[in-house]
């Protein structure tokens, strides 16, 4: 059982947040949500990622393109051409780096080379292999919605939020989806949210760990799990969770050795991830990497911000959890990514866009905040 005490404890007891708000409060966030939509108008458009899929750093929909090296261009070809250097038996980091610096890719510092563990399932089972068991993990992410929240959702937002879950990881159906890092990170990540119970946390913990063992920008969403645990006293669990980042903590350690130790003078090195591109970064990521690409960019924009909406109305910890790892998640790309490191809100993918199944009964209630209030002052 989930301690009563703590703030985190009586978020819970609310239920449906909005619902509790005053009038004051229900049109600061209705404020707040105009503002950040006009803001996502017109942050995208400057902000818009390379129209061509090849010049995308990774995405599962990205397609190779021919240089006229006769190379393949791009992410996903790069990483393609690893993977089957690692199943003809050649070693991960004799292959990646080999690869990195034939393409013209930086490997300095260690982070610029992926993690092992996508490559050596690759490896294994092959990326097609990679692809049918993304799938079986979303479909494990659409059972985890449907049994885990039924006191925060109806039955009408979880048919739309599993539609929503479908479409989403429905990407993995893209046969270069195998090689994308960022993508299969982010199923796994979806699956550790929808699938945690406080009576039962050790699936969710297992999908965060492997999220991690793919893409080490999952570790923030293990902090922030780590915090919820000692908030709410629960020891043995935060335990675990901290066991898990002193693991991956030992596994980087080693990662950079390796990387290191197979490094050579002339080597590239990466320009940083300094860049203070602002919160259009992300919301580029959503519009490109989602099916509002298809929608046009005033509208696109908007909707982005909307899932978020929804999210913060949920209530709960499923609901809390989700915000404040969105909106940290937004906020670190804000600071650090390039504007080419759009792809980064693959990790927050496909759980964010589920938000919307959500976001209608939230603004029914902050505009209900408004009528009650108001019309007890007549």
């Amino acid at each position: 059982m989930i301690s009563p005490s703590g703030w985190l404890g009586r978020w819970e007891a609310l239920g449906r947040p909005f619902t509790h708000l005053p009038r004051w409060g229900a049109a600061l966030v209705l404020g707040l949500a105009l503002a950040m939509a006009l803001g996502a108008a017109a942050a995208v458009a400057p902000n818009a990622p390379p129209a061509s899929p090849a010049s995308r750093d990774t995405a599962p929909v990205a397609q190779a393109e021919t240089g006229a090296t006769g190379r393949a261009k791009g992410d996903m070809a790069l990483y393609s051409r690893v993977a089957a250097r690692v199943a003809a038996g050649e070693g991960y980091y004799a292959a990646a780096l080999a690869e990195h610096r034939a393409s013209g890719y930086p490997t300095r510092p260690f982070v610029t080379i992926r993690l092992p563990t996508l490559a050596w399932a690759q490896a294994a089972i092959g990326a097609d292999g990679v692809r049918w068991l993304a799938l079986a993990l979303v479909a494990g992410a659409i059972a985890a919605l449907w049994w885990r929240s039924p006191a925060l959702a109806s039955v009408e937002e979880r048919i739309i939020a599993a539609a929503l879950l479908a479409a989403g990881g429905g990407a993995a159906l893209s046969r270069l989806a195998g090689y994308d890092h960022d993508f299969i990170a982010g199923v796994l990540l979806s699956l550790a949210l929808l699938a945690y119970r406080a009576d039962r946390w050790w699936p969710s913990l297992l999908a965060a760990a492997a999220a991690l063992a793919v893409r080490e920008l999952a570790a923030p969403f293990v902090l922030l799990w780590l915090a919820f645990a000692f908030e709410q006293h629960r020891w043995r669990e935060a335990g675990a969770v901290a066991g898990l980042l002193a693991l991956v903590a030992a596994g980087l350690v080693a990662h950079a050795h390796a990387v290191d130790a197979l490094r050579l003078p002339g080597d590239l090195a990466s320009q940083g991830w300094n860049a203070l591109a602002g919160y259009g970064v992300p919301l580029a990521g959503l519009a490109q990497l989602t099916g509002l690409r298809h929608v046009p960019a005033m509208l696109a924009a908007p909707l982005a911000v909307l899932p978020l909406l929804g999210w913060a109305g949920l209530g709960g910890r499923m609901g809390l959890f989700a915000l404040l790892w969105f909106t940290g998640l937004a906020t670190g790309m804000a600071l650090f990514a390039r504007p080419q490191n759009y792809y980064w809100v693959e990790l927050a993918l496909p759980a964010y866009a589920i938000g919307l199944a959500f976001a209608p009964r939230g603004l029914t209630e902050l505009f209900a905040r408004l009528a009650v209030q108001t019309s007890k002052q007549i």
